[in-house]
Parts: structure tokens; sequence; C-alpha cells
């Protein structure tokens, strides 16, 4: 019995050294917030302040102004330089001024299996490292000098297709 009661008289020292394991918990707790504050606090002093972006629409835009885009070919274009065949699915739009539409729409309409040969020759004639460029740089740079000489320029003297879009441009393998 003796030596039961001396070992409980130092178990209750020991527990009376550690102290109670919920208020450590709690002052971890406190501090980890206490962090918290801190760091949303530094963020919020240092980071940028806050803006509005204001967009001011004039009313007094012409309309023959303004920049439309218009349909110029949606096809599948062979080409063989690496010598697989690659078939180029291409949707190529043109961006031009209101006022160049009609002029532009009615030639289209009169040389559209002209174009549609045209662009098939340039994707069919181009390198392949010209067609894989990231911005397709050169391909949009031939297409819209073969445009240039196809739609002319207007009464101004400005070319009438402002630049080529090529909204997809996905290859894939013919040859398994």
């Amino acid at each position: 019995m003796a030596d039961e009661a001396q070992q409980n008289a130092e178990t209750t020292e020991e527990s009376k050294k550690k102290g109670n394991p919920l208020i450590l918990v709690g002052v971890v707790g406190v501090l980890m917030l206490l962090e918290a504050v801190g760091v949303y606090a530094l963020v919020t002093m240092t980071g940028p302040k806050h803006s509005e972006a204001s967009v001011e629409i004039d009313g007094d835009v012409d309309e023959s102004e303004r920049i439309v885009e218009l349909l110029l070919v949606e096809d599948r274009f062979i080409n063989i330089s690496t010598g697989r065949v690659w078939q180029w699915a291409a949707t190529i739009h043109l961006k031009l001024k209101n006022k160049n539409l009609e002029k532009v729409q009615a030639e289209l309409e009169k040389r559209q299996a002209e174009i549609s040969e045209g662009v098939a020759e340039i994707i069919a004639g181009a390198s392949d490292r010209h067609l894989r460029e990231p911005n397709r740089e050169t391909v949009k740079r031939q297409i819209n000098a073969f445009v240039q000489d196809i739609f002319g320029t207007d009464a101004e003297g400005e070319p009438r297709i402002e630049r080529i879009v090529i909204s997809r441009w996905l290859p894939s393998p013919l040859d398994f």
C-alpha cells in the first residue's frame, strides 16, 4: 500500500509539472490565429490598391469604320512536306472595316473556288516548321498577301482587309 501511495504521489507531481494538454493546444491555436491575422494585414497593406476599370463607349464611332469579321474559308487541307501526309483543319476569317464589307462579300462569292484553291496551295507548299509556328505568322503573312491581291484597296488607297484570323488550326496525320 505504501508503494501505491508513493506511486500516486509521483504521478500527481508529474501531472502538475506537465500541465493540462488542452492549454498547450489552446496556446498554439491562438499563436496560429495571430500569425494569420498578421499575414493578412501585411498582404493588404503592401498589396495593390483597389482599382476600377472604366469603359467609355464613344457614341460618335462611325459605323463604316467599325471592324467586322467575315469567314474566308473553312476546310481541310493536305500537306506532305515532311514525307508524311498531314491534314490541316483550318478556319480562316478576315477582319475588315464595315465600309468594305459589301465589296469583299461580293468578290468572295464570285471567286470562292479560286480563294479556296489559293489557300490550299499556300498550306500544301508550306514547310512543316511554318505550319507548326505558335502564332502561325508565316502562314498568316502568305494568306494576307494572297487576299490583298484578290480584294485590293479601297477608294482611299487602304487595303480592304485589316488582318487574317486563324481561329482553328488542327493537324492530324492521314497515314497511320
